[in-house]
């Protein structure tokens, strides 16, 4: 997630003054993407057409995939994780198990998955204290979608850290958090990104011969 620290970007002016987490959610908006760093404000800076364009594409996969088999929900940013800091991830998933930690406009403790789409601002952020806090924080699985660089890093919790999960020889990487899921990395670089139906179609979820949107039909992409 792309950020900036002031008012550089920021649609709303942030307090001087550092604050609680009680108050940083009575401030937030809906309108508003920030993160509570250590009691300060980080306001968000605007995402690139690339990133909306792979949120939107992963949500609608996951968000499918997910109410299908009945697995939890997602949610999308602007929305908090509160672990050591109030964390906005690009998409989170949170299994039937935890739904518990779901507040009204937060969820308390760690998702189960939770997905960045890296921007150069966000890079080092993304793979440093955010991959430390993650971890420390207990969410099992942690997606890095880096479109720039088009390199995708999948880490499974193993005991107590994180281990980079392997991408088989045809370009596939099978999900711990989410059971029988699989992406085929490639699809995230595609230039336009894949059909829903199609990728549904390759899955499983859906027949591969489902008619899309075009009366077409949902066989595999190629």
């Amino acid at each position: 997630m792309s950020q900036q620290t002031s008012a550089a970007t920021a649609r709303r002016e942030p307090p001087d003054e550092k604050m609680s987490y009680k108050a940083f959610l009575e401030w937030l908006d809906e309108d508003t993407v920030a993160e509570w760093i250590d009691g300060e404000i980080v306001i968000a800076s605007p995402a690139s057409d690339r990133h909306q364009d792979l949120v939107r594409f992963l949500t609608a996969l996951l968000s499918f995939y997910v109410e299908s088999e009945g697995l939890g929900v997602n949610r999308l940013a602007p929305f908090q994780m509160k672990l050591e800091n109030g964390r906005e991830p690009d998409l989170l998933f949170l299994a039937n198990e935890n739904l518990e930690r779901l507040r009204e406009t937060y969820l308390d403790g760690p998702a189960d998955m939770v997905v960045e789409i890296v921007s150069p601002e966000s890079a080092a952020r993304d793979r440093g204290e955010k991959f430390y806090e993650y971890e420390a924080g207990g969410v099992p699985e942690y997606w890095l979608i880096d479109p720039l660089r088009e390199r995708a890093e999948f880490y499974q919790m193993v005991g107590d850290r994180y281990q980079m999960a392997a991408i088989d020889a045809n370009g596939v990487y099978r999900s711990a958090a989410l059971p029988e899921f699989w992406l085929r990395v490639g699809w995230l670089w595609a230039r336009p990104l894949p059909p829903l139906v199609k990728v549904l179609g390759e899955i499983g979820v859906l027949p591969r011969g489902a008619p899309d949107a075009t009366g077409g039909d949902a066989g595999p992409s190629e």
